[in-house]
């Protein structure tokens, strides 16, 4: 397999205006533990991943939109030849915002939006006013030639309006969703309780085959969800249909499930270099050693690239070339990121008759 980095995400900042119930960085309005590094530093980061590779890069945070400096550091990389991306909450988005984004080259914007109502997205994202400054900044996007993707992320509490969600996705006029099945870390430990069952992640994740097959203009794809790609081809192998791969140039992309350390990263606003965002554990950090040494010599990511380390079902599964599971939620619930993937119901051909589902593996 190929493991040239194709997907990264950046954290240029731990600031936010929200303070959403599952935020992985647990971000806030002031980072004082967690500084922003400079413009420069920015700029060397750059220069040190576009001197081994030409990934996606999204400027993520905490909100990037917090940093005055965002347009220049996505212009230098646009300059370096990387293809840059935004992630943004989309309350502080303006019409000269929009102006700024297309002046400094970035290419598509991710939008998040994590409810079709005010009332859910709201309680989601702790804030009154963000659903209609979400649903204004995906106007803006559209009405000034931004393409821009939605990001939905999903627990107990909204996982029933999750077709309503991917609806008005469309309506608005993305260019993909992705559903996303959220991972317990940062302030998403806090509800732990509120992760979807096993037994209703897989029927969601049937649902999302059934929607796939059926649309035509939207790329859509779950996110944190590995197991789908094992869902995907049962489900199209009883059917006798062949599965045509969907891709878009500024997504994780193509048919396969985890991904973290193999094809994507996460550089947080430390410089730790982490397998993906939901990964707390560092392969190395970028002040101390450069990007392509990290990503060929990290024992951490060897170990993620080698499927034989994988342990339990994951470890016996017929299926773990395209699925893999995924590796930070094994983190979040046993401790262990060989583990097996907490939620996923599938029990391994070799392992039938003889897995026990009270064994922590």
């Amino acid at each position: 397999m190929d493991f040239e980095p194709k997907w990264l995400a950046w954290e240029i900042t731990r600031r936010c205006n929200l303070h959403c119930v599952h935020c992985r960085s647990s971000s806030g309005l002031t980072a004082k533990r967690h500084p922003d590094f400079s413009t420069s530093e920015a700029f060397r980061v750059i220069d040190d991943i576009a001197s081994f590779c030409k990934p996606v890069v999204v400027l993520s945070g905490g909100e990037p939109l917090m940093r005055r400096d965002v347009f220049e550091i996505a212009r230098y990389g646009t300059e370096r030849g990387l293809r840059i991306c935004l992630a943004t909450n989309g309350t502080l988005v303006t019409p000269e915002v929009c102006a700024r984004i297309k002046d400094s080259g970035i290419c598509i914007v991710s939008l998040s939006l994590d409810g079709s109502t005010a009332e859910i997205h709201d309680d989601f994202r702790q804030q009154p006013g963000a659903f209609r400054l979400a649903v204004k900044a995906a106007r803006l996007f559209r009405e000034n030639g931004i393409a821009f993707l939605i990001n939905s992320s999903f627990t107990r509490r909204n996982q029933e309006d999750i077709p309503s969600v991917y609806r008005l996705a469309k309506e608005l006029g993305a260019t993909a969703w992705y559903m996303f099945m959220i991972v317990p870390t940062g302030r998403g430990e806090k509800i732990m309780d509120e992760l979807i069952s096993a037994e209703d992640y897989e029927s969601i994740l049937k649902w999302h085959y059934e929607m796939e097959k059926r649309e035509k203009d939207l790329l859509v794809r779950p996110t944190c969800a590995p197991h789908y790609y094992r869902i995907r081809l049962q489900m199209a192998k009883k059917e006798g249909i062949t599965l045509r791969p969907r891709s878009l140039k500024f997504s994780t992309g193509g048919s396969k499930g985890c991904l973290a350390g193999q094809l994507i990263a996460f550089i947080n606003v430390d410089g730790d270099v982490l397998p993906c965002s939901y990964f707390p554990l560092s392969s190395g950090n970028i002040r101390e050693h450069s990007f392509e040494e990290i990503w060929t010599e990290s024992p951490l990511l060897r170990e993620l690239r080698d499927f034989s380390c994988y342990k339990g079902r994951c470890g016996a599964c017929e299926y773990i070339n395209i699925c893999g599971g995924c590796r930070a939620r094994a983190y979040a619930v046993y401790g262990d990121y060989l583990a097996e993937e907490p939620f996923c119901n599938y029990v391994p051909k070799k392992m039938r008759g003889s897995w026990n589902p009270e064994e922590v593996r």
